[in-house]
């Protein structure tokens, strides 16, 4: 008797916890699955479909945004099942909220955007990225020894990395090489610094140590620039770009850099190291600074990449005609290209598209693609770092960009959303 009601207590237990597995990778992956914003062309109907594994109200909250079901009537609210197309129109540019019910309950509320058509020139081509901090980055801190033999770390405990140092008494920073002079002309003075840590200003103080070599100096790693090399992935009729699709990090904090200037230059691809498992490849070039290689301006270094805008130089470089943006319920698995200049000519290489992401978890990596073009694999390996940026263009539609490698498969990375990026 023991024995019986033990296993049906088991089996109780057993449904319950299948139950909310059940329920809750349900969730999951309608919450990857179901996009939460859409964008949609004006006056242009759009024929979608969700995977939704059980049965579901959809409701549009303005009469801006036109629901139809499967008999073409419009409505404000249709039911919708498993892959059942309905259509959607967008009578005036805005944004507007459609909502998702199931049972009676709110499930996801989908933004969404009503724009007139976009296009923009799919680019690739590789440049020279120099950005300027905005003040100057600490790295770390570290040991000194002083005068006395004693070893000491001044800073230690009162800076961290990722700190901007803005000020030195009262006198404004924008190089590292302005804080070591500064600190090299204090004595037996305290160094009053101004500092940015996250959205948070404060005041700080540290006394220099003297150091053998009789010099002034705080023990603090900083940096006030970085630089590399990376794809332009679009030009709009403005003349203003995107690229990268991902923003510039900081190599030692892994923190994002917060950019007060900088410029893009002139490139030249001279070796390609190829990706192997555990091991990416990497574009080597030579960037050619001065006034008169300029391309143009950076103005932002976002999460979705680094915006700003070309000169007329860079203009002169770019013969690919404008296309028609392609919003994420256009893109489907299955073949795609990319466009690179890695091999020191602007061309398009073959890619599979294995899986999309249309929830907004992760902006940049959206996209999974599969390089499948001999003539790129023979050349790289995959994805390599510098093609970060590379435009994706599927059904003659610009769709996205390419912005990781997988480090144990250089064959395959991932991708953003190009109205990701154009949001910019």
């Amino acid at each position: 008797m023991l024995r019986k009601t033990g296993y049906r207590r088991f089996l109780v237990w057993t449904f319950w916890i299948s139950l909310l597995f059940t329920i809750g990778f349900s969730y999951c992956y309608m919450e990857r699955a179901i996009p939460d914003r859409l964008s949609i062309v004006l006056d242009q109907e759009e024929t979608l479909t969700l995977p939704l594994p059980f049965r579901f109200t959809l409701q549009s909250g303005s009469e801006e945004v036109v629901l139809g079901n499967g008999s073409d009537i419009p409505s404000d609210q249709i039911t919708l099942t498993h892959e059942q197309p309905f259509h959607l129109y967008g009578k005036s540019e805005g944004s507007y909220l459609l909502g998702l019910d199931f049972l009676g309950i709110r499930f996801k509320e989908i933004q969404v955007d009503v724009v007139d058509t976009q296009y923009a020139v799919p680019c690739g081509a590789p440049v020279g990225i120099y950005l300027k901090s905005d003040g100057v980055m600490v790295i770390g801190t570290g040991e000194l020894v002083g005068q006395d033999g004693l070893t000491v770390e001044p800073a230690a405990g009162v800076l961290k990395s990722g700190d901007y140092i803005e000020s030195i008494n009262g006198a404004a920073l924008e190089t590292k090489e302005e804080l070591a002079e500064a600190v090299a002309r204090l004595k037996d003075e305290d160094a009053h610094l101004t500092i940015r840590r996250g959205d948070e200003r404060m005041e700080v103080s540290l006394h220099p140590t003297i150091t053998q070599d009789g010099e002034s100096k705080l023990g603090v790693w900083v940096r006030s620039d970085t630089q590399g090399i990376g794809t332009v992935t679009y030009l709009d009729l403005n003349g203003r770009f995107g690229a990268l699709g991902h923003g510039i990090s900081d190599t030692d904090t892994g923190e994002m850099v917060e950019t007060r200037e900088g410029n893009l230059y002139d490139t030249q691809i001279v070796g390609v190291e190829k990706g192997s498992a555990g091991s990416p490849g990497v574009m080597s070039g030579v960037i050619y600074y001065g006034p008169s290689t300029i391309l143009g301006t950076v103005e932002s270094n976002t999460e979705e990449g680094i915006f700003g805008t070309v000169n007329d130089r860079f203009m002169k470089t770019i013969s690919s005609e404008p296309l028609k943006i392609g919003y994420r319920q256009d893109i489907h698995k299955g073949s795609a290209f990319l466009r690179s200049g890695v091999s020191g000519e602007i061309k398009d290489y073959a890619i599979e598209i294995e899986k999309i992401d249309y929830s907004t978890s992760h902006t940049n990596k959206s996209l999974v693609i599969r390089v499948t073009d001999p003539e790129l694999l023979e050349l790289t390996g995959g994805i390599v770092q510098g093609m970060s940026g590379s435009p994706i263009i599927q059904d003659e539609k610009l769709i996205g960009a390419v912005t990781h490698v997988f480090i144990q498969d250089s064959t395959r990375g991932y991708g953003i959303f190009i109205e990701n990026m154009l949001k910019h």
